[in-house]
C-alpha cells in the first residue's frame, strides 16, 4: 500500500474508533451516567429561628445537625441554613436529588429521596413552608419536626401538606413569643401527625448557657426550646427512627400530648 494510503487508513480507522467509544462505553445516551446514583442516603436540613446563625452551637437545630454527623450513613448530607434562606435549601434538595446531573428529577430520583426536616421558631414555620414546596415539585418528606413554631405574618405553618409521612409538634405557651400548639394533616390518610407535645418550662425549668440577655428577659420560655437538650433528645430520637438509624442515648423530657 502507498504511504499516502496508509496514512489515511490510520485516520479513517481513529475517526471510527472515537465515533463508536460512547456506544461501547454505554455513554451515548447518558446510561453509563445515569446507572450510578449519587443520591445521598438521606437528607437532614434544619432551620434556626430569629437571626440565629446557621452555625450558632447554642441552638438546637445546629446540635442536632451535630450529633448526626458522627455516625450517619456515608454519603448522607446535613445542613442547617438561616430560616430566611430556604430558598436555598430548597435548591440544595433538588442539587443533591439530581443523581445523574442533568439539571432535570425524573420520577425515579425524586422517589429515591429520604429527608427529614427540622427547625425552630421562625425555622420551623420554614420547614413547613419548604416541604410545601416540594410537595409542589412531587418530592416527598419522611419526617417533619416543628419546635416552638412561629409563623412571620404571610405564613401558614399549622397545616401538613400531602407530600410528608409523619409529622411532629413541639411547643411551650409562655410568654410574648410561643410555638403553635396544634399541627394537622392536609390529609390524614396520607400524613401521621405523631403529636403536639407541651413543654412547661414554668415547671420545668433548664438551662441555657450563651443566650443573649433580651431573650433571658424577654421570651425565657421560646428561649428554653433552643436549648433544652432533653426536648432535643426527642427529636433526635424521632429522626432515627424514621431514618432506621441506631436509637439515639438522649433522655426524653416529660411532655404532655395534644390530642
Amino acid at each position: 500500500m502507498p504511504r499516502l494510503g496508509v496514512s489515511r487508513f490510520l485516520i479513517a480507522t481513529l475517526v471510527v474508533a472515537a465515533a463508536l467509544t460512547p456506544f461501547l462505553s454505554g455513554e451515548e445516551d447518558g446510561s453509563a451516567t445515569q446507572g450510578t446514583s449519587t443520591t445521598p442516603p438521606y437528607i437532614f436540613v434544619g432551620f434556626v429561628g430569629g437571626f440565629v446563625h446557621r452555625d450558632n452551637l447554642h441552638h438546637g437545630p445546629v446540635i442536632l445537625a451535630d450529633r448526626m454527623r458522627h455516625n450517619s450513613p456515608k454519603g448522607s448530607h446535613i445542613e442547617v441554613f438561616e430560616n430566611r434562606h430556604r430558598r436555598t435549601a430548597y435548591q440544595t434538595i433538588l442539587h443533591l436529588l439530581d443523581s445523574n446531573h442533568d439539571g432535570l428529577l425524573t420520577n425515579e430520583e425524586k422517589a429515591q429521596a429520604r429527608i427529614v426536616l427540622v427547625g425552630q421558631s421562625w425555622g420551623a414555620s420554614a420547614v413547613v413552608l419548604l416541604a410545601r414546596e416540594l410537595d409542589g415539585a412531587g418530592i416527598p418528606v419522611l419526617l417533619t419536626v416543628q419546635v416552638d413554631s412561629v409563623a412571620k405574618p404571610w405564613q401558614h405553618d399549622g397545616v401538613i401538606p400531602n407530600n410528608v409521612a409523619a409529622a411532629a409538634n413541639f411547643y411551650q405557651p409562655h410568654g410574648l413569643v410561643h410555638g403553635r400548639p396544634m399541627i394537622q394533616a392536609a390529609d390524614n390518610s396520607k400524613t401521621h401527625i405523631i403529636g403536639n407535645f407541651r413543654y412547661d418550662y414554668n415547671q420545668i425549668p433548664v438551662t441555657c448557657a450563651g443566650m443573649p440577655w433580651f431573650e433571658r428577659a424577654f421570651i425565657p420560655g421560646h428561649m428554653h426550646t433552643e436549648c433544652d437538650t432533653n426536648l432535643w433528645g426527642r427529636v433526635e430520637t424521632l429522626v432515627r427512627q424514621h431514618l432506621q438509624m441506631q436509637p439515639s442515648v438522649a433522655a426524653v423530657a416529660p411532655a404532655v400530648k395534644n390530642p
